[in-house]
């Protein structure tokens, strides 16, 4: 295992689609509750312990050789918005396209051949890292950092935050997204042998509600 091959994966440059993506921020601003870098760690600290804990549990569980049509159809369960149903296997195509060029493997072309129009980003982030070599607890640091990571530069653009504000705020998530990785990979292998029920289904009926209104919107600066 090369674990260098986790910052391959989570850096923001890494071809797969994220930077279009706000992770709901672009709705929160919208809808005044993003402001200042108080309302936006708020923001953060709750997807990461929601949409975070989901994405991380699903990603972690991958890694650990659970079936991906029926993690799929798990994130499918905890994904109530059309909108971002689309959205996440949006991104899923797109870093199976990334995945597969910088990490050949059979797993990944079947997951291809299984999902033609894109698999839940969470699960193909889960393949990913094991195609990479990478343990179930680096998904899930990989998966919880996205959670947070992509709503804090979203919002430099959106409200011109200073950046040392927006990474301030990532920097001091740092203890709880340990914890949420160590929950996520505990739940991922409780599924092993309970099935994907035992995944977490913690909801933000924020995000779901935000991503059906930025959907509607004519104007935007990010795809979801």
């Amino acid at each position: 295992m090369s674990r260098a091959a986790l910052l391959v994966l989570a850096d923001g440059r890494f071809p797969a689609g994220g930077h279009a993506h706000s992770g709901g921020a672009e709705a929160a601003v919208t809808a005044g509750r993003i402001t200042d870098a108080a309302s936006l760690a708020d923001f953060c600290r709750g997807r990461l312990h929601t949409a975070g804990l989901v994405a991380a549990s699903l990603a972690a569980a991958a890694v650990l050789g659970a079936d991906p049509a029926a993690l799929d159809a798990a994130a499918d369960a905890r994904t109530p918005s059309p909108a971002l149903r689309g959205a996440a296997r949006r991104l899923g195509r797109q870093l199976l396209r990334a995945a597969r060029a910088t990490w050949p493997s059979d797993e990944l072309d079947a997951l291809a051949r299984r999902f033609p129009k894109g698999a839940h980003q969470p699960v193909v982030l889960g393949l990913t890292a094991r195609a990479a070599g990478l343990a179930a607890v680096d998904a899930a640091y990989c998966a919880a950092y996205e959670s947070v990571s992509g709503p804090a530069s979203a919002t430099v653009r959106l409200l011109s935050l200073d950046p040392f504000d927006a990474t301030g705020v990532l920097a001091r998530l740092a203890p709880e997204l340990d914890q949420v990785a160590g929950r996520a990979v505990e739940a991922a292998r409780r599924a092993l042998d309970d099935g994907v029920d035992a995944l977490p289904a913690a909801s933000a009926p924020l995000l779901e509600i935000g991503a059906e209104a930025h959907a509607a919107r004519a104007v935007r600066l990010f795809a979801s």
